[in-house]
């Protein structure tokens, strides 16, 4: 955990449906440079937590404060990542890349530079004046990671950004992405089913319960930094990666018994 004040703070973070709760009570402090994973059964409130905290829907109760502001509407020191694809089939790469900052009126020398930096630092050199149609699924996912790091934002949200990709490019894509936080020193809050994801990838690892979801425990993974995907083969990934199945298979078990009964929010 960091030290100062928290970039991020949940408080008491409660939200409903048409009567059905969501999330209840979730409270949470992230530091700056910390790579924070949130993990729990499907239909927990995970997906609905960070859209929140993202300011893109309202809460029912508590508050959001990033920097110290409360979070109403999208933050500019936020930027976010999605599972489903997000950009766009008719622009370029580069173009992709460079569309923030393009709605933010920055002159197009200024973007081209930005942007190629990113096109650098996420390893999408001689694919930049390529489409969407003639990327990869991994390749995609880097190009809407570039176009999120481009505005520069201090915090990253990423929900299950690699969580149609196979196993293997999961693994490569983490390992890049752990190299562009070494980098920038960037701070992320990640959403992911996958528990081995959340070891490689995290500092701290949040366990939610089955809805209403609620945190019912916080891992903190010390393993060492800088980190490859080498760490997977140790003795001590494998240590973790045991440890929050028995945090979440109680709790799986219950969503699996509820997934009937509960509208398609995670």
């Amino acid at each position: 955990m960091g030290n100062g004040a928290p970039i991020l703070e949940i408080r008491s973070i409660s939200k409903e449906y048409l009567g059905f709760r969501a999330i209840e009570n979730v409270s949470l402090e992230v530091y700056s440079h910390e790579f924070v994973s949130i993990i729990g059964p499907s239909g927990c409130g995970k997906s609905t937590l960070l859209e929140i905290i993202a300011g893109l829907i309202p809460k029912t109760s508590g508050d959001v404060f990033v920097k110290g502001q409360a979070v109403k509407n999208t933050h500019p020191s936020t930027g976010i990542v999605f599972q489903q694809e997000s950009i766009f089939p008719w622009r370029t790469a580069l173009e992709n890349i460079a569309f923030g900052l393009e709605m933010q009126g920055v002159s197009r020398e200024e973007r081209q530079k930005r942007s190629r930096e990113m096109i650098e630092l996420t390893g999408l050199h001689g694919f930049e004046n390529r489409y969407p149609v003639e990327l990869s699924g991994g390749m995609k996912q880097r190009v809407a990671i570039a176009r999120a790091l481009v505005m520069e934002p201090e915090m990253l949200l990423m929900d299950e950004p690699f969580g149609s990709l196979d196993e293997q490019t999961r693994i490569i894509l983490g390992e890049e992405l752990l190299r562009i936080q070494q980098e920038i020193g960037q701070t992320i809050l990640f959403v992911t089913h996958n528990i081995n994801e959340a070891v490689q990838l995290s500092d701290r690892v949040v366990v939610m319960t089955a809805g209403p979801g609620k945190i019912k425990a916080i891992l903190e993974i010390n393993l060492e930094r800088p980190r490859t995907s080498e760490i997977i083969a140790s003795e001590e990934f494998g240590r973790y990666v045991g440890q929050l199945w028995m945090l979440l298979r109680e709790e799986s078990l219950k969503g699996f018994k509820q997934a009937g009964q509960r509208p398609p929010h995670d």
